[in-house]
């Protein structure tokens, strides 16, 4: 044998082993995107989140669920008691309402971050489907080689020669933006349409 042919076989396991190399650190990165922002999260941003989840706790729900009712039963003149906040409960209402701002502003900046996250693995995840659909075209394309060799004719299968064709990522693109814009079109013709006088 020649050296050409010891040096190829070599050179088919390196890039095999390089391929799946590839995919297994494209799949580590999507499960560890969360892992690298919850790594570099900032002190408030690690707040919030313990806040988050205090906040979605049961206990959370039943110390409320106390306050409030005792607040309400203090207040009500139901018993004996000097009332600090008479109905209707001002000051409840007050701070209710602060907790609320607040809660809600923590929500939606941890939502905020999450959408972040997930945008890069949607991202990636393309990236990947996009890198895998090249590697098959290629191998169907040493396959369709395989098949002329052996006789057959490639060119009598149409669906064999659009699955050789590189894929045309603008072109779908093109198509999605198009039957969103028709799907619009249509909602707003038919909103117009459905509106009561």
């Amino acid at each position: 044998m020649s050296d050409d042919a010891t040096e190829a076989r070599r050179e088919k396991p390196d890039a095999a082993h390089e391929r799946r190399k590839r995919r297994t650190v494209a799949n580590l990165a999507i499960g560890a995107i969360k892992a690298q922002h919850a790594a570099h999260r900032s002190p408030l941003e690690r707040n919030i989140d313990r806040l988050n989840t205090i906040a979605g706790s049961t206990p959370f729900l039943v110390v409320h669920a106390l306050w409030f009712g005792s607040w309400i039963l203090w207040n009500s003149g139901l018993f004996p008691v000097e009332r600090f906040d008479p109905f209707p409960f001002g000051l409840l209402t007050m701070v209710v309402s602060l907790e609320a701002i607040f809660l809600s502003i923590f929500v939606l900046m941890a939502q905020q971050r999450e959408s972040a996250i997930a945008e890069l693995r949607e991202e990636l995840g393309l990236q990947v489907s996009l890198r895998v659909e090249q590697e098959v075209t290629k191998t169907l394309q040493l396959v369709a080689g395989l098949y002329t060799r052996m006789g057959y004719r490639v060119s009598d299968d149409p669906e064999l020669h659009r699955m050789l064709e590189p894929l045309d990522v603008r072109g779908i693109e093109r198509d999605l933006l198009e039957q969103i814009e028709a799907a619009t079109e249509a909602r707003r013709h038919n909103t117009m349409f459905d509106t009561k006088y």
